[in-house]
């Protein structure tokens, strides 16, 4: 009899593209840890899977937005801005006044708590007297892995400006540096094999290196129709490839399989 193994389950997830102007425009990314199972040593934007936390009723109190975006959404954009604050530090929010969140938001040893399920994202949060603003996040795409893979993420792409008044810093367990980089110069380094980046890294790096800065990114984003990208095996003569919705705003996509994995 032949051993079937089951499909791995779509996880869902979300990542966050987070920009800035000055001194040119540039994209945060962080390089993955190289004992992590999935992407390790790669430069990546913050971001991964949505957690049960991330979904609590009780963020209703704790948010700006909340009436404006379904559950789903709403699991999604506090998981991304959870991820940024657990790998970077960045926390995008703000202080139940109006105040914005300056230099830095939280210790690291709190961030590591998060990060371990020892405390609460939410509890972080009520103790900053803060508030998430999940409007501050723009759709930038949705990407579900191919089924040639061992584990699969249904990965929510959201593209923001970043707080003018916060400091980036790794936590030097996912993540062992973080550099904002300017979207060219990075598809420049993983051209020239300084820089590991997975696919669908370089392809939002490419699209992304389209904007002429972070408002125009932001303003592109919001204009584009979202059309889920599932890349597709395709045979070819030269061999196998992964092909892009031709509408998902990447133009023609066919990648060699090896460039792929």
């Amino acid at each position: 009899m032949t051993d079937v193994r089951p499909a791995p389950e779509i996880k869902p997830a979300a990542t966050i593209l987070l920009l800035r102007d000055q001194p040119g425009f540039e994209v945060l990314m962080v390089k993955r840890h190289h004992q992590i199972d999935f992407a390790s040593g790669a430069l990546v934007f913050p971001g991964g899977k949505s957690h049960a936390g991330d979904h609590d009723a009780a963020w209703a109190d704790q948010v700006l937005g909340w009436a404006d975006y379904d559950a789903d959404q709403r699991g999604l954009r506090i998981a991304a801005i959870r991820e940024v604050f657990e790998e970077a530090g960045i926390l995008l929010a703000r202080r139940r006044n109006g105040a914005p969140i300056g230099g830095e938001a939280c210790p690291m040893d709190v961030r590591q708590a998060v990060d371990a399920g020892t405390t609460h994202f939410l509890d972080v949060v009520r103790d900053l007297e803060a508030r998430l603003d999940l409007s501050m996040l723009t759709t930038f795409a949705r990407w579900i892995t191919p089924p040639l893979t061992p584990k699969r993420f249904d990965t929510w792409f959201y593209v923001v400006k970043a707080p003018d008044d916060q400091l980036a810093a790794c936590d030097g367990r996912e993540t062992v540096d973080a550099e904002w980089i300017a979207p060219a110069e990075a598809l420049r380094l993983a051209e020239a094999g300084e820089r590991k980046v997975i696919f669908p890294t370089r392809m939002n790096l490419k699209l992304l290196a389209e904007a002429g800065d972070a408002a125009d990114a932001v303003a592109r984003a919001a204009a584009r129709d979202l059309v889920t990208v599932q890349p597709q095996i395709e045979e070819r003569p030269h061999g196998r490839v992964l092909v892009l919705p031709p509408d998902a705003g990447y133009g023609v996509v066919e990648e060699r399989l090896e460039n792929v994995m």
